[in-house]
């Protein structure tokens, strides 16, 4: 009985995680990543696959962490790439911060493209370099989505792939 429960506790998790990847308030990935970990206290991993399943946590663990540290820099990185400036980067940097405190979501997804904007336009760039520096910015958010679900799928990958043996 614990088993089942422990599993159905993993599935809900992994399917958290994966909706936690889009929406910016919830850590999909370490969400997802506990999920995985639900297995492991149960006897559908078969002995023989158990050391193999472990080292594959510990993989995921470090993905995990960096993925979730990466959500933070891509937008700061993609506000560089579309030729924002210094000004850019620390307004993207602090449209992260601030948006997700003061606005939840859509702040985390607005935050980084209004920051960029508005520290070039502050830093005294024209218009079009400023929208620009955003929209880089919004791109990076987007990587950083894409990162987090491709993550997040491949931890829902092995969990079901493990638990079909």
């Amino acid at each position: 009985m614990m088993d089942v429960l422990l599993t159905a506790l993993g599935i809900l998790l992994l399917l958290i995680g994966i909706i936690g990847c889009i929406l910016p308030l919830i850590p999909g990935p370490p969400i997802a990543f506990f999920g995985m970990l639900m297995l492991v206290f149960t006897r559908y991993v078969s002995p023989e696959y158990l050391t193999n399943y472990k080292n594959l946590l510990w993989i995921f663990a470090l993905v995990t962490i960096i993925v979730t540290v990466l959500d933070y820099v891509v937008p700061v990185w993609g506000t560089k790439q579309f030729g924002g400036t210094r000004a850019g980067t620390w307004g993207a940097a602090a449209g992260v911060v601030i948006g997700m405190i003061f606005f939840g979501p859509l702040g985390i997804i607005l935050g980084p493209f209004l920051g960029a904007f508005l520290a070039e336009l502050i830093s005294g760039r024209d218009e079009k370099s400023s929208l620009r520096a955003g929209f880089g910015s919004f791109i990076g958010f987007i990587l950083g989505v894409g990162l987090k679900l491709s993550a997040t799928f491949l931890m829902t990958y092995y969990f079901f792939r493990e638990l079909a043996r």
